[in-house]
Formats: C-alpha cells, structure tokens, sequence
C-alpha cells in the first residue's frame, strides 16, 4: 500500500483560516461506510442520526497555550518557543526557533521576566530542554503570555483562543486541538443528552507529530508518533454496557478512536487505564471498539486521511472528498466535517 494511494489535490483556499462564528452551523457530510452515499446537512443535524442508547465519546484534553515568545537575557534576542512536553519537575522539552542562538545555560526571559527558561540540554532538530523558573501557578501564566500552537497550513492569528478549545476540554496537555470537537456546543450536547445518548470522556493529549506527513512511500514503513491516552472507570464501563445492548459507540475525532481501538487491542474489552499508545490505523485494519465516526476533512497522504480509509474504505472516502471540494466545504482544523456511519443500520 503506497503513500500516494491517499493523495488529492486540495486548493489552498479551501483550508479554513479562521474558525466561523457559530460552531454547530459548519456543513456536515454524511457518508455511508457500506454504501458510500453521500448527503449534505449541517453540523447542529447530527442529533438526528443519534439514538437512544448509543454513546458519543470525546475527547476532553485542554491546548496548552504554548507558543512563547521571549528575548535572550544576555543579547536581548528574540526567541520563539514551543513547549512539546513536561519532563520533570519544571524541565519541558520545547522546539525553538533560531535554534542556534540557544545553547546549554543560555537563559530566555519571557514577559519581562514572569517566566524565565534556562537550557539544560540541547538535541537535535530544534529540540531544547528547558528548566522554567516563575512564582505562581504555571498554567496561568502560559495562560497570560502564550499563545495557541496553531497547525503551520494556518496563517492567520487567533483573536479569540478559545475557539481552538472544544467547549468541554479539561485536562491539560495537548499541543493541538482534537479538532473534531471543535464544533460542538454546550446547548447541542444538552439537546444530545436529553435524546437519551450517553456522552463519555477520555483522554488523549494530541502531539505536534499529528501533523507530521507520512515521508514513506511504503505506508507499513511509517512510524508512528506516541501520545499520552486516559480511559477512566466510569466510561469504560458505560462503553461495556453499550457494546452489550447492541447500540452504536461514535467516536468523536480520529483521536477518541486511537484510544477506544488501542484499549481494545491491548486488553480485547474495554477497562480504566492509563498508556502510550503508537497504534496506526489503515486499510486493513479491523475495528474492534467503534461503529461510527465524527471527523474533519484531512491533509492528503496523512495517517488521519488512511485511518478513516480503513473505515469507509479508500474509495469512499477520495470520492466524498472530491464531492466535499467540489461543495467548497472548509478543511482542517477550521474546517467543516463528516459522519461516517452505516445508515441502514438498525433501520
């Protein structure tokens, strides 16, 4: 199976820059996995192909706002930082950029000196470690002087950040949004609720190697980037229960569906955990843990495009993607999105 096999020509200005002022009122693709059939509706529609006793499963992590832009203490030269992740006791691992203006004891001073960053290791590639130093609650003050990670195909800035949060992120520790989630809102997931739809959490704490492009032609030669995933108690029994009534678990983003696959690999049944998981999922693959899928319009070649491939198949999908350019529908990120779902199912 080839790279190229995945591959589309995207215009450029069909890659959503800005996010629209209402969440739930970005278009929807359905598309049939079994039939391929395609309809257009919008996205606040979603209810509608919910039932009673199925499961939606989101993921709650939080964006770190971790984009940092500080001066070199001794040269006053600015310095960009990213933090990736937080090793230990202060010490994070962060790409910088001009990484050779910044060495082992090089110190970078952020908002006049709320937050200071010493190196402590350097690697390769733009890879620094740095010690952080600050008086208070860390979050809070990457809240004040960070800004949001955004993808690299997006150029414009951010005037509100919470637009690049879903409405029910909670825990702390992603370099991206799990984009999927961006369009719902609290009023929708009420109206969901009150249909009699369970709604269940995990956690997966998104990684920059998300939006890293696959540089093997051979797609079984890729390796695949690890990120950090948490199933608790309570969903991962609810999740039994409705495997066991025979209702549908729709995941909410391809990164819901890393997790509840991954677990189910590891463990053949759903159960509270905690782990790394490096699953790459792409035609071929059987799925164990989910039915249906929520997701946004991807890159071309990427791990995401192959992994909903392996769901609706790499036809469906390239046809409903050409039907999707054709519609001028939105992508990334920003962008629009898709349900694929068996629709006959249980008719």
């Amino acid at each position: 199976m080839k790279t190229s096999d995945f591959d589309f020509d995207l215009p450029e200005e069909l890659i959503a820059q800005t996010p629209i002022s209402k969440r739930d009122e970005s278009r929807l693709l359905l598309l049939d996995k079994v039939t391929g059939e395609i309809s257009h509706k919008k996205f606040k529609d979603i209810i509608d192909y919910l039932d009673e006793g199925d499961t939606l499963v989101l993921n709650d992590t939080k964006v770190i706002p971790a984009r940092l832009y500080g001066t070199k203490k001794d040269t006053n030269a600015a310095i960009e930082i990213l933090l990736l992740n937080d090793l230990e006791s202060d010490v994070w691992k962060t790409l910088v950029k001009p990484a050779k203006r910044v060495k082992e004891g090089t110190i970078v001073s952020f908002g006049d000196g709320i937050l200071l960053a010493e190196c402590v290791k350097v690697e390769d590639e733009g890879v620094r470690h740095f010690k952080l130093k600050y008086d208070g609650i860390l979050y809070e003050i990457l809240d004040k002087l960070g800004e949001m990670p955004l993808p690299p195909y997006i150029h414009e800035k951010l005037d509100d950040k919470d637009r690049y949060q879903t409405v029910y992120a909670k825990n702390v520790g992603s370099a991206a949004a799990p984009t999927a989630g961006l369009h719902f809102t609290k009023e929708l997931l009420k109206k969901i609720e009150a249909k009699g739809v369970n709604i269940a959490y995990i956690t997966l704490h998104v990684g920059l190697g998300t939006f890293r492009p696959v540089n093997v032609e051979d797609v079984n030669n890729h390796k695949m980037h690890s990120e950090f995933c948490i199933i608790n108690e309570e969903t991962a029994e609810l999740l039994k229960k409705t495997k066991e009534s025979n209702h549908k678990i729709i995941a909410v983003g391809t990164t819901s569906t890393r997790t509840l696959e991954s677990v189910m690999n590891l463990y053949g049944c759903f159960r509270a955990c905690s782990f790394w998981t490096d699953i790459f999922i792409y035609p071929g693959y059987e799925f164990k843990a989910i039915d249906s899928l929520i997701t946004n319009f991807h890159l071309p070649k990427s791990t995401l495009v192959m992994l909903v491939s392996a769901l609706a198949g790499k036809e469906h999908i390239l046809n409903a993607y050409n039907e999707a350019i054709k519609e001028k529908y939105r992508f990334f990120s920003f962008g629009d999105a898709m349900f694929i779902n068996d629709f006959n199912k249980n008719k």
